[in-house]
């Protein structure tokens, strides 16, 4: 039971936090950033989120913009699902390089 409820909230973060980000890169042209994946803790207070950064040689500095901006990007996620959850999770973010990682399987496999 505790299980759905973890993977609808982790769902619902997903969501809210890749438009979040969708809106925020608008700015930034030639750059791209997916919310690839998010996991919830079981009392629902801590949110991991795995960012996908296109081109991702920006990956770092992207990630480093993102964690100095916490506090207003959890703002932003409260005002939009404050009438779904009773605690806003605190938030976490780290770079998903399986598509690099792919890509660098794909290169071995062709030679």
């Amino acid at each position: 039971m505790q299980e759905t409820r973890q993977n609808k909230i982790a769902r619902l973060l997903q969501k809210e936090l890749a438009q979040i980000f969708q809106e925020q890169t608008r700015a930034m042209h030639g750059v791209m950033v997916s919310v690839t994946r998010a996991k919830v803790s079981p009392d629902l207070s801590i949110c991991t989120a795995y960012l996908s950064v296109f081109p991702s040689e920006r990956g770092e500095e992207i990630i480093g913009n993102v964690n100095a901006n916490m506090k207003t990007i959890r703002y932003e996620l409260g005002t939009r699902i404050r009438n779904q959850v009773r605690i806003i999770p605190e938030l976490r973010f780290f770079i998903d390089d399986s598509l690099d990682y792919i890509d660098r399987i794909d290169e071995l496999l062709k030679k």
